[in-house]
């Protein structure tokens, strides 16, 4: 265990000793998301750097502090990537633009980009991870191979998890080569057409990589981008007509860190929701226009707060489910994230119980409940 590591166990000892909180953090990117948190800061950053890396083999192993940015540009000088395009939203006081999350933050919040539904989430990724429990152990699952079955997948039960199993220290992840071409085409519609517009097109052999409907005066906008070899690209856009745009990889980008002027130019005081629901659910009467991504699967909301019972209400009909991602005010009364189910709520207890017996990780970011687990 190298000295930084070794650190941070005596101090995960001492505060599991003393039922004292701590409250991970990265590059803090993420701060917004999930329940509030109190506890003392636990630092990630002086665990960074990229431990290894195999270009041919499609696998790199970082360090949890690691700058997100950084590992992207050390892939992008092979030629690969992060298919899922984790977002990297803006480190709180700085610029919009500018990216400070980290490795561990990614793999802990869960976050996909505009191209998930075609390419799946971070967890499908992650190959293997080290984690530092309440007890202060190191401990470490899977592995840096794709085929991988020896116990547990707990690597992947981290993704989404929030902190609040342990501390990730390092993971390694699987990596993909950049697409050899790439087009977005606009399509001028409303959201009803855009739906079955998907629809159509998720049912046919096309290189679909990531769409966005965004509502605009008259009528609506979409986006689709298409990604992968040069004759299917080029085929596909024969074929589906549209308007092929120039360079538009900062717009997706701008949509992958929520920086689109739907985003930017929300009323004051509103909540921002996250409706997750088959790509199939019909629009969704709700009295307001949704930006709309993910062939149709991920619905963006702006809503008053005290309606969130009626999104939670549309997103259950339509067999999908409801996140209060960014809240203008903290209110006691509106969980986060809707409720587990009893049997799911037990799993998820009994996992903390085992890695986190004093509960002093991230307490209650996840679910309210979630206090000292003894």
């Amino acid at each position: 265990m190298n000295p930084e590591l070794h650190a941070i166990a005596a101090r995960i000892r001492a505060t599991t000793a003393a039922g004292t909180p701590l409250r991970i953090r990265g590059g803090g990117t993420k701060d917004f998301y999930g329940e509030p948190v109190d506890g003392e800061v636990l630092d990630t950053r002086a665990l960074a750097g990229i431990t290894s890396y195999e270009p041919s083999e499609l696998v790199v192993t970082a360090q949890a502090g690691t700058p997100l940015a950084e590992l992207e540009a050390v892939l992008a000088e092979k030629g690969q990537c992060l298919p899922f395009e984790p977002p990297h939203f803006a480190t709180p006081g700085s610029d919009a633009g500018s990216g400070g999350g980290t490795v561990g933050g990614m793999v802990a919040a869960g976050l996909s980009g505009p191209a998930r539904a075609s390419v799946g989430a971070v967890r499908d990724y992650v190959l293997g991870a080290t984690l530092l429990n309440g007890r202060g152990d190191l401990l470490s699952f899977g592995g840096q191979v794709m085929k991988n079955v020896a116990g547990y997948d707990v690597s992947r039960v981290l993704a989404g998890s929030l902190g609040v199993l342990g501390l990730i220290t390092e993971v390694s992840l699987k990596v993909l080569p950049v697409p050899p071409a790439e087009a977005t085409l606009r399509f001028a519609c409303g959201q009803a057409e855009a739906l079955e517009l998907l629809n159509g097109w998720g049912g046919r052999p096309l290189p679909l990589n990531a769409s966005c409907w965004v509502p605009e005066a008259g009528d609506g906008v979409l986006y689709l981008r298409l990604r992968g070899a040069v004759a299917a690209v080029e085929a596909a856009c024969a074929h589906l007509g549209g308007e092929r745009q120039g360079d538009v990889r900062a717009d997706w980008d701008a949509c992958r860190d929520q920086r689109l002027p739907w985003f930017a130019d929300a009323p004051a005081g509103r909540d921002l929701w996250r409706l997750s629901v088959p790509q199939t659910a019909p629009v969704l009467a709700l009295g307001s226009e949704p930006l709309v991504e993910w062939h149709g699967g991920q619905r963006w909301y702006f809503a008053a707060p005290g309606e969130g019972a009626r999104l939670r209400e549309a997103a259950r009909a339509a067999g999908g489910h409801a996140t209060l991602f960014r809240a203008a005010r903290h209110d006691p009364a509106v969980p986060r994230f809707d409720a587990l189910a009893p049997p799911l709520a037990r799993i998820h207890h009994a996992l903390q119980r085992e890695f986190d017996p004093a509960g002093i990780f991230n307490r209650g970011r996840l679910y309210r409940a979630e206090t000292a687990l003894g």
